[in-house]
């Protein structure tokens, strides 16, 4: 901000600033509306976010954590590549922005006037959507097994796939060559293209109304903002050093456990979160890029200071992450990764909170399930479905951990997902799969003070041959109970009544079902001084003591 200009006024600022998120917001609507997969259109696993011109988040709509905690460092890469007015880039490799393959990410210059090629870029208008196959050795590109990269999908690094306003056909047709179901690759990539153009017009708008000095300088404010609120909040809480350790329950590969250890240190308003001793990066798909395991660890102080700062840049300035090269959560090419985006970013998380726990211990809750359970169905279809290559993902909701002044939710994501479910209706239209059973565990949820919220049971039978890929976590290591709650149930995978491991893929022929079970959260506080009418409103409910069929 120059010296000669007043500096923006309250009201102002909170107006920019809400007319910033909207626009991040009405990004996301175009692109969950424009979609064609059910996983975008009916999960909403995508995310949007606008940011300046050096490459700083100024606002994003509230979606998926993994997605925008990881978003900043997809951008730097970009500008590492000379970004001009007209372009789009797009990208998923994790080694150079990504999160995982499936995580395809558009990144769009907004320049002050739209047609204008060397006019100046003013911001960048970001999307990110997980499609539902990128290639690879499985349909779905969620391989459980996957021992490199290259058997995970197509890997891009920042690629224009438009340039100077235009399409470069070369760049689609061989992102469409290299994918199960191109019509709907292409489909879903257009909403993108949509969502991002949708955050230029929008943009501009805002500059025509405010004037773009105004509006940068409101850029700089509300990142100023949002550092100073949260550094007052981390100040607030104790100086100090906390560690915990959890585990994964096998990369895939194999089935020992892979150690996550933490140091989270609090001095004066900052904060540095040390992984020191975590494994190194495995022979599975587990390992996390570094900006997975940041925004995991974002997001767990952004849940102990105030959620309410509004998420921008300077939410992240005071915090420090330290991870070893080489090791789980900051991976040497050509590592697989899959996984480490939905699985272990969720532990990630779940240590983060547990070391934590004695310095925030009013607002953190007991684990929760501590898992996407990520089923993917992929095959071919020559049926009322059509003819041609299908892939079905979902990750299932479980219980959320009770929390220090109240029981945890039944059936919800929990942790570094945002996602809606795929309505029966809308799954069984799309895909040669039928739901024979999708309800609550009773029972599941850790007893306590305030009971752990219930996992949920999803049964799907299909209808065709096909390729079943799981990945999954807490079907041994439970989620914990805190300050005297007992522990949530663990998860549980089932092919045709049949308990298969955490993370299997396997060829089944039409008829199969595929259960899965998925883990409670955990109880807080003594179980003995739960309100007897809480205890009698539980079993009214059916939420304990009924057995599981």
């Amino acid at each position: 901000m120059s010296s000669d200009e007043p500096a923006l006024d309250a009201v102002t600022l909170e107006i920019i600033r809400n007319q910033l998120e909207g626009v991040a917001e009405e990004m996301g609507e175009v692109l969950i509306t424009s979609a064609y997969s059910p996983n975008i259109k009916e999960r909403r696993d995508c995310s949007t976010a606008l940011f300046d011109a050096d490459g700083r988040l100024v606002a994003q709509a509230e979606h998926i954590p993994v997605h925008l905690g990881a978003m900043p460092e997809a951008v730097a890469t970009v500008l590492d590549h000379d970004p001009r007015p007209g372009d789009v880039f797009v990208l998923n490799d994790p080694f150079a922005g990504g999160t995982h393959l499936p995580d395809i990410t558009m990144v769009s210059p907004i320049s002050l006037t739209e047609d204008a090629a060397d006019d100046e870029i003013v911001g960048y208008a970001v999307s990110r959507a997980h499609h539902a196959d990128v290639g690879g050795m499985t349909p779905g590109s969620m391989p459980a097994g996957a021992r490199e990269i290259h058997q995970e999908g197509l890997r891009l690094p920042p690629t224009r796939l438009v340039e100077g306003g235009e399409i470069d056909t070369d760049v689609r047709e061989l992102i469409l060559a290299n994918v199960r179901n191109a019509r709907e690759r292409w489909a879903d990539l257009r909403a993108q293209l949509a969502a991002n153009e949708r955050g230029g017009e929008r943009l501009r708008s805002l500059l025509d109304e405010h004037g773009r000095e105004q509006l940068l300088d409101a850029f700089d404010a509300v990142i100023d903002y949002s550092r100073e609120r949260i550094t007052s909040e981390l100040a607030a809480l104790p100086d100090g050093t906390w560690s915990a350790s959890d585990a994964l329950e096998g990369d895939g590969v194999t089935d020992a456990d892979v150690p996550i250890e933490v140091s989270v240190t609090l001095d004066g308003g900052e904060a540095t979160v040390d992984f020191t001793g975590t494994a190194e990066q495995v022979a599975g798909n587990l390992n996390a890029p570094l900006a997975v395991a940041k925004s995991a660890v974002y997001f767990v102080l952004r849940c102990v200071t105030d959620p309410e700062i509004p998420p921008n840049q300077g939410c992240y300035e005071p915090i420090t992450v330290d991870v070893p090269s080489g090791t789980l959560l900051h991976p040497e090419p050509p590592a697989a990764v899959v996984g480490g985006n939905v699985e272990t970013s969720q532990r990630v998380t779940d240590v983060t909170f547990a070391a934590l726990a004695d310095a925030a211990p009013e607002v953190v809750p007991a684990g929760g399930q501590g898992t996407m359970n990520n089923l993917t169905i992929g095959g071919r279809t020559d049926d009322e479905h059509g003819t041609g290559e299908f892939s079905y993902y979902e990750t299932i909701g479980g219980g959320f951990g009770a929390r220090p002044d109240n029981d945890g939710m039944d059936g919800v994501q929990v942790g570094m997902t945002n996602t809606l479910n795929t309505p029966v209706e809308a799954l069984e239209a799309a895909y040669p799969l039928t739901v024979e059973r999708y309800a609550l565990r009773p029972d599941s949820g850790g007893a306590g003070r305030y009971r752990g919220g219930l996992g949920i049971e999803r049964s799907v039978r299909l209808e065709t041959s096909a390729t079943v890929s799981l990945l999954t976590e807490r079907r041994r290591i439970a989620p914990r109970g805190i300050a005297g709650g007992e522990d949530g149930a663990t998860g549980e995978n089932r092919i045709d009544g049949e308990s298969v491991p955490a993370k299997t893929t396997r060829e089944v022929a039409a008829d199969t079902t595929v259960t899965v079970r998925t883990p409670g959260g955990g109880g807080h506080g003594d179980p003995t001084e739960r309100d007897p009418a809480l205890v009698e409103r539980d079993r009214a409910d059916e939420k304990t003591g009924i057995d599981e069929p």
